[in-house]
């Protein structure tokens, strides 16, 4: 049995994360600072029979990091799938961002894709396993709205980094790959007691070349189709994930 472990994987994106591989037969190991969040993921998996462990952690902290996946491979055994799906924006004017706001976020989403990778891949060169490495980047990396430049930057980064980790693990036997994900509606993978149904207008789902708004669930497949031995010839790849949103040529009227 492989084992899957996800940064950020109580509530949204994540969660969607943790229960698609746990249906595979994954056991799933999962950090977040949402602490009912978590739980909540644990124990949903473990009704549907699944194993699942779950640390109240951040991200951002190399010792948080350390920690989570060295109780994983103790509860586990192996590590074999890293997904780093921890993220947050802090959106603002440029001139009046403070520089607190754009480390903070560059230390979540871009140096916990970092630590992510490299605690992942010491576990998997160290037990001569190989692996997959999967890093959660965005669209928001490839074009931009105003007011978003930290955002924009971790993400950038993001990519830099999955080419320059495949390259570095590539003859360990580890595949690092990338996937960049659109609007992705998140409302009900939320906490319990924050899930809620979205609302979407026709010209929301009609601005997407595939007629609507993307889902949890269509990051959760992409990661498994990278996770398994069918993309075995992949590695340094983004793979954008937005309903054709980055390929459509927009004008203003």
């Amino acid at each position: 049995m492989r084992t899957v472990c996800i940064t950020g994987g109580a509530r949204g994106i994540g969660r969607a994360l943790a229960i698609a591989f746990a249906r595979e037969g994954y056991r799933v190991s999962i950090m977040d600072l949402h602490r009912e969040a978590g739980f909540e993921v644990i124990r949903q998996i473990r009704s549907m029979g699944g194993e699942a462990m779950f640390l109240q952690a951040d991200a951002a902290e190399e010792r948080d990091v350390e920690r989570w996946t060295r109780l994983t491979l103790e509860e586990f055994g192996s590590l074999d799938v890293m997904i780093h799906n921890a993220g947050i924006s802090r959106n603002g004017p440029l001139t009046e961002l403070a520089v607190e706001d754009f480390d903070r976020v560059i230390a979540v989403n871009l140096r916990g894709a970092f630590l992510a990778g490299k605690h992942a891949a010491r576990a998997m060169i160290e037990r001569k396993t190989g692996g997959s490495i999967i890093l959660i980047a965005s669209t928001r990396a490839l074009m931009s709205e105003p007011d978003t430049e930290a955002y924009s930057a971790s993400k950038g980064g993001i990519l830099a980094l999955t080419h320059a980790m495949a390259v570095s693990l590539g003859h360990y036997g580890i595949r690092v790959n990338a996937i960049s994900p659109g609007w992705i509606e998140t409302g009900p993978w939320q906490y319990s007691a924050d899930a809620h149904e979205p609302v979407h207008s026709e010209r929301d789902r009609l601005q997407h070349p595939v007629g609507r708004v993307g889902e949890p669930m269509d990051i959760a497949s992409a990661c498994l189709f990278l996770a398994g031995p069918g993309a075995g010839f992949i590695t340094g790849q983004n793979l954008v994930i937005d309903g054709g949103m980055t390929i459509k040529m927009i004008y203003e009227e």
